[in-house]
């Protein structure tokens, strides 16, 4: 939509031009504000998302250090090293274009062999409990800052369209406008010295017919 104004048409064919591209940008800022209301409310909700899953990760995290560190007083470093790693499945939604994280799931390590300490089991509980509550805040923490950024993206292209190029716009068809009203003044002006011009050369070659006797 941004092209430049260098290739406007002539005349009544270039008002036209751009009169349709002002039709254009004029729909595409009412879409762009409504596509930042909608966004504006997804990310209200997704900011309370993160700060709840950020306070559920501390506390899970609190947690799962206090029965870490009693396992490694109970049964030793070594004791806490899981066997293979958890696997993360993230599921993304879209809103408006733009696609975020919606969730995820996370798979545990398979079962590890029978633990040594009550405390040691404890601990793996709590470590995944953490690991789950870590993976929604990161889901979480994600989808608001790309739709942070995708509002701010919007809200620039809306003042580029309203506070620019329509403006522009506008202004290059009033030049038309005034170009083309020139023009037929200067057009009916000089028809009508032209046509005072035939009248008066008929008044000149009619006068010896009229003279008297």
């Amino acid at each position: 939509m941004m092209t430049s104004l260098a290739r406007v048409p002539p005349g009544r064919a270039g008002r036209l031009w751009l009169r349709r591209r002002l039709a254009i940008a004029q729909r595409g800022v009412d879409l762009l504000q409504r596509k930042l209301r909608l966004l504006v409310r997804v990310h209200h909700r997704l900011v309370s998302e993160a700060e709840r899953t950020g306070q559920e990760w501390t506390a899970t995290c609190a947690d799962a250090d206090k029965w870490g560190l009693r396992a490694c007083l109970a049964d030793g470093r070594r004791a806490l090293r899981p066997a293979s790693p958890a696997e993360v499945t993230v599921r993304w939604a879209e809103t408006m274009g733009l696609r975020y994280p919606a969730g995820a799931t996370c798979t545990p390590p398979p079962d590890p062999p029978p633990v040594c300490s009550a405390a040691l089991d404890e601990a793996r509980q709590a470590a995944e409990i953490a690991i789950q509550a870590a993976v929604r805040h990161a889901v979480a923490q994600e989808a608001e800052h790309r739709v942070a950024r995708e509002i701010s993206v919007t809200r620039q292209r809306i003042r580029a369209l309203r506070d620019r190029w329509i403006p522009r716009l506008i202004a290059a068809i009033e030049h038309i406008d005034l170009a083309l009203d020139e023009a037929e003044r200067s057009d009916a002006a000089r028809l009508l010295r032209a046509g005072s011009g035939r009248s008066g050369d008929r008044a000149g070659t009619e006068a010896p017919a009229r003279a008297p006797p």
